[in-house]
This record gives C-alpha cells, structure tokens and sequence, in this order.
C-alpha cells in the first residue's frame, strides 16, 4: 500500500516540477518566475521526497528524504521572497501588465525598514 501512495505522490511531484519549469519559460518576469520556481521546489520536490521515504520506509535512505524536505520546506520560501524583496529593492521593475504593486503603494520608506 505504501509503495503506491509513494508512486502517486512521486508522480504528483513530477508534475509539479514540470509545471514550475515551464512557469519559469513562459513568465513574463523575475518575480513570476520566482514564484513558479519556489512552488516548483517546495511542492515538487517535497512531493518526490516524500514519495520516497514512503518507498524506503525508516532507513538511511528514507531518513534522508524526510532531513531533506524538512529542509526545503523551511528555506524554499523564505529565500524565494528575500530573492523578490531584494530585486524589488535593487530596482528590477514588476512586469507592466501587473495589477498590484503593494510594495509602491504602501511603502516609500528603504528596504531597511523592518516594517514592511
């Protein structure tokens, strides 16, 4: 039973990933790219990684997946928005056709501002 919950979630984790690349083909700029890549890495892979520790059970190999997914899901986000915060800050301007800036709406202050 575990080996095919462990296939669907292996496959489920493909598909993932290849949804994420092509989001980083077809977005129009850094920040959505960004996006399809952290949700790429965090969905997609976590989902390959924990498809395999079902496959594998409690071993080496299984421990491992589950030490690597815990890692992924704890720095995948929060690098992906340092990476779009500081881009935003260096002055990489948001596609045209976006419909919301928060970022120019509400904050004319420096990225130093923890506030934000």
């Amino acid at each position: 039973m575990n080996e095919h919950v462990g296939a669907v979630l292996i496959i489920i984790g493909m598909i993932f990933d290849f949804f994420g690349c092509v989001g980083l083909i077809r977005f129009p700029d850094v920040y959505g790219r960004l996006q399809a890549s952290a949700k790429c890495i965090t969905l997609g892979t976590c989902g390959i990684l924990f498809g395999t520790f079902l496959f594998k059970g409690f071993t080496a190999t299984g421990i491992k997946a589950l030490l690597c997914l815990l890692f992924i899901i704890l720095t995948a986000p929060v690098s992906a928005h340092v990476l779009a915060r500081s881009a935003y800050f260096s002055g990489v301007k948001p596609w045209d056709g976006s419909v919301v800036d928060e970022y120019s709406e509400k904050n004319s202050s420096s990225p130093d501002d923890v506030s934000s």
